[in-house]
């Protein structure tokens, strides 16, 4: 079994939650997730993070705090691969998002919580969802978000 680690984040503007939605014919799947990728040598789990959703969806994202982690496995060309994925609660100055085509993004857009939490293909990712829009209510409430 391969171990690999990605990062990623939730981006948040005015409330509103970036995902992106891949259509992945070679891997037989699409719908909507949210924004990460692998880790590149020599980088922290804030850079890549950071990039990737910078990459991904053309967002301009600033890290709040971390999240949590998610953990998967899935099948590879020749191995199975056993996932960590770093999450980050992030934020945006403007609703601005451009999908990668080159890794096969066809759409992307900042969504209200309930529409995003049922968007969302997998329950991993509904589930950081969860604790980083709770993270971000509290935040705000304190007057520390904007």
């Amino acid at each position: 079994m391969k171990e690999a680690t990605s990062c990623g984040g939730v981006v948040i503007h005015k409330g509103k939650i970036l995902l992106l939605f891949k259509n992945a014919h070679e891997k037989k799947y699409s719908g909507w997730v949210l924004p990460k990728g692998t880790v590149e040598a020599g980088e922290t789990f804030e850079e890549t993070a950071v990039r990737e959703v910078k990459e991904e969806s053309g967002a301009e994202a600033t890290i709040r705090c971390p999240i949590g982690d998610t953990h998967y496995e899935f099948r590879g060309r020749e191995e199975i691969i056993s996932k960590s994925v770093h999450w980050f609660l992030m934020s945006a100055d403007t609703f601005f998002s451009k999908p990668q085509r080159e890794e096969s993004f066809e759409d992307s857009g900042y969504y209200k919580y309930n529409e995003a939490y049922y968007l969302l293909k997998f329950d991993d990712e509904r589930e950081i969802l969860e604790k980083a829009y709770n993270e971000y209510r509290s935040i705000r409430r304190k007057g520390l978000w904007e």
